[in-house]
């Protein structure tokens, strides 16, 4: 239920799904008796269109999110594991096409390598399955292992947990596969702008874990400067809001242990 609610509100919530309905109806209600308030609606879209595009709110929100959880500046000699969250396959598009296709956070399965090569002996984990509210048969991780063998790594020794369909289930159900030392903690790698609701999960779930956050999409400095470009600001709005309402859904609903989860906070 909780998975089916979040991607409901998520459709009606979307900036961009949002705008276009309120102008939609806006529309419809100019041919009406109602044209008055249509008019307002109409005017109130194409000011949230104008603020997306021209003025980087979007970029703004995302850097706030990126900027939360720095990288590590140097990492233990010795970790219990390393587990990579998916987000960044297609899966739809991989099985028609024959081959992986990978979205911009490819980062995280490059990182994820380069990880499995400096600790050779850590167990691994790929945690990703189907965020689809209507398509639960193809996962992320039937596709993963021949992209990581393109990358020369060895997945004999990676777990691919493939039913989980959002964070919580990618931590709550990856810790059912392996055992977790309490003095040799996991590093925990996703996109950067994902870190602080990941990092709350975990820790929820009583697993400690290193954040490794990679894929940024900002430069991590606040810039002002008109941008004049509709489809980033709603797409860097998109993503950046549904984290700010994931952290909180998450935070009334008990599945992170702070609103805004950072290294310091427990």
């Amino acid at each position: 239920m909780f998975f089916i609610l979040s991607k409901v509100l998520w459709f009606l919530t979307d900036p961009g799904n949002l705008v276009l309905i309120l102008l939609t109806i806006g529309t419809v209600l100019l041919w009406t008796p109602w044209r008055r308030g249509g008019r307002r609606l109409v005017l109130l879209s194409t000011l949230a269109f104008i603020l997306l595009a021209v003025f980087p709110v979007g970029a703004i929100m995302l850097q706030t999110l990126e900027n939360r959880i720095p990288a590590p500046t140097q990492l233990p000699e010795r970790v219990g594991g390393v587990i990579v969250l998916g987000g960044m396959v297609d899966q739809f598009v991989s099985r028609a096409r024959g081959q992986a296709s990978m979205g911009g956070a490819v980062e995280r399965l490059t990182e994820f390598a380069a990880l499995a090569r400096r600790y050779p002996d850590a167990k691994l984990i790929f945690t990703g399955g189907s965020g689809n509210l209507l398509n639960q048969q193809d996962k992320e991780a039937d596709y993963v292992e021949p992209f990581l063998h393109s990358l020369g790594m060895d997945t004999a020794n990676v777990v691919f947990e493939s039913e989980s369909r959002n964070t919580y289930e990618n931590a709550v159900l990856s810790k059912r596969l392996v055992s977790i030392a309490p003095d040799e903690p996991w590093i925990l790698v996703t996109s950067a702008f994902h870190m602080p609701r990941a990092l709350g999960v975990f820790r929820q779930a009583g697993w400690p874990v290193i954040p490794y956050p990679v894929d940024y999409g900002t430069t991590g400095t606040m810039e002002l400067e008109p941008t004049f470009n509709l489809l980033g600001g709603v797409g860097n709005g998109s993503v950046a809001l549904h984290e700010w309402l994931g952290l909180t859904f998450y935070y009334l609903t008990g599945r992170t242990n702070t609103l805004y989860p950072a290294i310091d906070s427990n």
